[in-house]
């Protein structure tokens, strides 16, 4: 069997995920920092609390920018399929919200 075959016959691998009681449970985050190099990107998620001036990081993702632009694609088909079930889903603040995704590289809001 030549090599083309063989890749053709190979089924994709399942892969099992566990997931933890406590990764179960999932973290609230209305603040993304994201910061990359030519290696990695950077995804800090915070927790912002109105009247409080200090927000800590919840959790961090380091991934290459390959899974980072997987993951872009991932959530853009996830949200149009959200979209069209239950509708246009609205982005709406004060342009100087302190919510949201940041670029940390340029300081601007993403929206």
């Amino acid at each position: 069997m030549n090599n083309d075959n063989q890749e053709k016959d190979q089924k994709p691998q399942q892969i099992n995920i566990e997931l933890g009681e406590k990764e179960a449970e999932g973290i609230y985050s209305n603040l993304a920092i994201i910061t990359h190099s030519p290696a990695e990107f950077i995804i800090d998620f915070t927790r912002v609390v109105p009247g409080v001036p200090k927000a800590k990081v919840q959790s961090r993702i380091i991934t290459t920018p390959q899974h980072a632009k997987m993951l872009l694609k991932a959530l853009k088909e996830n949200i149009e399929k959200f979209e069209s079930r239950f509708g246009e889903i609205k982005i709406e603040g004060h342009p100087n919200q302190q919510f949201g995704f940041v670029n940390a590289n340029k300081g601007e809001k993403i929206n």
